[in-house]
């Protein structure tokens, strides 16, 4: 005589689910062959130690894959739908077989059912949006924290090289700083044109016309003042410019750059917020200077003359450098206010928090 164990079933839209009730089974075979489900194992079940099987011809069609898990207590069985849909009964015949029950641990009316998968659907898609903005913030984090290092490591260069150069050379080492430094400060400083775009697109949280006064101005110098007239390139005032630049920036980017990483020194964060106030007013006197001492050359070389053919006459350059010094003003007022309030906004909160 054939023994049969307690079967639970349950279903959903897509899936049936079977709770066959055997302890300990073994040798377990289960397929599906022309949709009757055949189920055999050696367990402890009903009718204690002993063989079991069963057969179970479905309502509709079902696909041949069928999946099985077994534990200590049951074998549980998934079966998937051919087709999408809610079935009245399981089996083709009216009448359930009699080792047959609905699982109530499972079980589901047909609206709850589609409630449940609309709430799996949402979690998947949630879950799918999580690890696309996951995978984009690993992506902006490994850029921005590559790009500050880069930086970090052209300006350390760069005041390392000026700093022992003043060591060993003295003054000397003042009138030759443009041919020793120049070609990674240009570098450091073209690649700097990154953090207006930055900016501009959100990458990073910080006003876009701080950053590009900051940028415009140091290239503005760099390429125009310093750059374009070989008279500038012996003038001490270029070590004063490259050495106040590069001193700030040794502690501005390696602050972004652990900060990538969710790591905070608190030297470190106090110096980044710290260290401007006297370097940058000094910066831009510096730069100042350099933008008057190169008047009188721009006037001598007429170099950048803007012409007026109708007017019959031309604009020197050096009455555009007259505009840009009152604008140097206003940019070291704009700039200043908005490190302060960065500075203000980041200790106030940390010592709120301590409270």
């Amino acid at each position: 005589m054939t023994l049969t164990p307690h079967v639970y079933w349950a279903q959903r839209h897509e899936e049936i689910y079977l709770r066959v009730e055997l302890i300990d089974a073994q040798n377990i075979n289960v397929h599906i062959h022309e949709n009757i489900l055949h189920f055999s194992a050696q367990g402890h079940g009903a009718k204690g130690e002993n063989h079991y099987e069963f057969n179970l011809s479905f309502l509709l069609p079902v696909k041949p894959e069928v999946s099985h898990k077994s534990t200590q207590r049951q074998v549980n069985i998934t079966i998937r739908k051919d087709q999408r849909g809610w079935w009245d009964r399981l089996t083709t015949q009216e009448r359930k077989p009699v080792f047959l029950a609905p699982d109530f641990d499972r079980w589901l009316d047909e609206s709850d059912a589609e409630t449940e998968q609309r709430e799996k659907e949402r979690k998947n898609r949630m879950k799918t949006s999580k690890n696309q903005d996951y995978s984009f913030v690993s992506l902006k984090t490994g850029f921005l924290f590559m790009y500050n290092l880069v930086q970090f490591l052209g300006f350390s260069w760069i005041f390392t090289n000026m700093t022992v150069r003043l060591l060993i050379f003295g003054q000397d080492s003042l009138y030759d700083t443009f041919h020793a430094i120049s070609d990674v400060m240009f570098f450091c400083q073209i690649l700097a044109a990154v953090e207006v775009l930055n900016a501009a697109f959100g990458v990073v949280r910080t006003g876009v016309v701080p950053t590009l006064i900051q940028v415009v101005g140091r290239n503005f110098i760099l390429f125009i003042i310093f750059g374009s007239l070989e008279e500038m390139h012996n003038k001490p005032v270029v070590f004063f410019v490259f050495y106040l630049w590069s001193a700030i920036e040794i502690f501005r980017y390696p602050f972004y750059m652990l900060g990538c990483i969710d790591t905070e020194w608190k030297a470190l964060t106090w110096l980044r917020y710290t260290i401007w106030i006297p370097l940058y007013p000094l910066g831009v006197l510096a730069e100042a200077v350099a933008v008057i001492q190169s008047i009188p050359i721009f006037d001598e070389t007429k170099l950048f003359n803007i012409p007026l053919p109708k007017v019959g006459t031309t604009i020197g350059f050096s009455h555009v450098l007259h505009v840009y010094l009152v604008l140097m003003c206003l940019g070291l007022y704009i700039n200043f206010r908005h490190l302060y309030k960065q500075r203000k906004r980041r200790f106030h909160t940390k010592k709120r928090k301590a409270n």
